[in-house]
Formats: structure tokens, C-alpha cells, sequence
């Protein structure tokens, strides 16, 4: 960042306070830590099954017509975010929960109009989209959380003790 040559820099903040641990503070983060690792898993698990049912379903398992269709090439889009939420990257877990809302519309109407053993597939896809959302919108919502939980002013003097903690 450019400062004007006129703008004081000011002397860095004076660390020479010992820092104390804090064994609550630490179980915390852990835990918060636990809980993204989880709601993380979770979301990919969902995903990576809800490409396999879908390209099942329309090949294998009850194809609209006989041999398979073209209708299994759903399955594609929902490979294209699986690189993202595997590198963990914030964005891929936001646009996921809204693209996951079109497969969910898909379930909801095929479980309803096709017959069996269609409908049951149909309904394993609108269950595992809720899965999905609700375990993108937790890790996003966990994850803000825990990132707000590391942060510590510079002149505290637990701050070179919550850096060690922070998420990658």
C-alpha cells in the first residue's frame, strides 16, 4: 500500500508482554475448527453422491429410456464446483448452495410425477440437495465465525498466541 510521504508511520506495537495461554479459548477454536472440517466433508461427501445418483440413475438405475439417455449428462455441472470446495474456497460453497436449489427443483417434480423406482431416486436427490445446502451454508457460516473467534487486536497480549490458531 502507497502512504503519501507527508502521513506518519506509526512505531510497531510494543510486544514485550509475555503471552498467557488460554486453555478455554484453545478448546474453542479447536472445536470450531472440528465443526468447518466437518460441515466441509459433508458438502463434498453430498456433492460427489449426488453426481454418482444422478449419472446412476439415468443410465443404470431407471433410465427414461431404455440403454440410458442423454439426461444422465446432468451429473456434469455438479463436477465443476467439486474442484473448489476440495481447495476450500469460500465462493464455491456460496454459488453451490443456489445452483443445488435447480437439481432440488428436479427431484421435487420427478418424485412427484415418475413412478417407481424413479420417484425413490428422485427423492434420494432432494435429500441429499438439502444435505448439501445445509452443509454449505454451515461451513460458510462456521467458518466466518471461527475467523472472527482468531482475531485478536495487535497490542493484546494473547496476539502471538492466536496467530498459531488461525485457518488456513
Amino acid at each position: 500500500m502507497n502512504l503519501p510521504s507527508t502521513v506518519p508511520i506509526p512505531p510497531p506495537p510494543d510486544n514485550t508482554a509475555k503471552a498467557v495461554p488460554d486453555p478455554a479459548r484453545d478448546a474453542a477454536i479447536a472445536a470450531g475448527l472440528h465443526h468447518v472440517n466437518l460441515s466441509r466433508w459433508l458438502a463434498v461427501g453430498s456433492l460427489v453422491a449426488l453426481v454418482v445418483l444422478s449419472a446412476a440413475w439415468e443410465l443404470v438405475l431407471a433410465p427414461i429410456k431404455p440403454g440410458g439417455s442423454l439426461l444422465a449428462l446432468k451429473a456434469l455441472p455438479l463436477c465443476v464446483p467439486l474442484a473448489g470446495l476440495l481447495k476450500n474456497r469460500m465462493y464455491t460453497y456460496r454459488w453451490v448452495s443456489l445452483l443445488v436449489w435447480l437439481y432440488f427443483t428436479e427431484g421435487a417434480v420427478r418424485a412427484y410425477s415418475d413412478r417407481a423406482p424413479s420417484s425413490y431416486y428422485a427423492l434420494l436427490e432432494v435429500f441429499l440437495c438439502l444435505t448439501l445446502f445445509t452443509a454449505c451454508a454451515l461451513h460458510v457460516r462456521l467458518r466466518l465465525r471461527n475467523a472472527r473467534s482468531t482475531v485478536i487486536e495487535p497490542n493484546h497480549p494473547d496476539a502471538t498466541h492466536a496467530t498459531a490458531h488461525a485457518a488456513p
